[in-house]
């Protein structure tokens, strides 16, 4: 006689696809799905690598700041793209809040857009920073508002200044600017607390002035 599976493991199962469902409709409502189903194009360009996505909580039309992450580490178990570790999304979220910058606003954008599951990104061979050079020009056609892109991290430096040399016409027809400033985690902000509120005060001043040219008002 073969045995019935215990009754929990069938409803844990379906409470698992139920979320799958939910999490891919939230991935592909009409405010997130041009830069989402892009990602999955960007994916299928290397089999076996996996893609974060976007989280639904940033809209295509209304975004104008890019946040660019050298994304070093593992990828956030949510799928979603992050500024870092769960100190980095503190991080993130508190300056959000002090400016008064709602996430609509924004768009975040991984360097490499591609993980190894399961492993964790280790520092980015100039040739991988090069590779994330058309996905990031690919998305910022699909955000037709942003202008302004903030680097975070070595990584992100370097690729928004490969970005610049290419002299695209949709980045001076917009009057693109970069701003490059420290990661929110790592090395930034493992030293002394003034270095680390240094830090801290460049990246705000540095979104205020980004808020300041696509004509949202910061909270003083």
């Amino acid at each position: 006689m073969t045995a019935l599976a215990p009754e929990h493991d069938v409803h844990e199962e379906t409470a698992d696809n139920t979320g799958a469902a939910q999490a891919e409709d939230l991935r592909y409502a009409d405010r997130i799905a041009p830069v989402n189903r892009l990602l999955d194009e960007t994916a299928m360009l290397r089999p076996g690598k996996r893609v974060s996505y976007v989280d639904p909580i940033h809209n295509v039309d209304e975004a104008r700041i890019i946040c660019l992450f050298s994304n070093i580490g593992t990828a956030d178990e949510s799928g979603f793209i992050t500024p870092g570790n769960a100190e980095a999304a503190t991080r993130m979220l508190g300056m959000q809040w002090q400016l008064g910058l709602r996430p609509e606003y924004i768009m975040p954008w991984n360097v490499h857009p591609w993980h190894t599951p399961g492993e964790a990104n280790g520092k980015f061979e100039p040739s991988a920073i090069t590779a994330g050079l058309k996905p990031l020009l690919r998305m910022l056609k699909v955000v037709p508002r942003a202008s302004v892109l903030i680097a975070h991290g070595t990584e992100a430096h370097r690729l928004s200044e490969q970005m610049l040399k290419t002299e695209n016409p949709l980045l001076w027809r917009r009057g693109f600017k970069t701003y490059k400033v420290k990661s929110l985690d790592g090395r930034a902000f493992a030293g002394a607390p003034e270095r680390q509120q240094a830090n801290l005060e460049e990246m705000y001043r540095a979104y205020a002035d980004a808020m300041a040219r696509t004509g949202l008002t910061a909270v003083k």
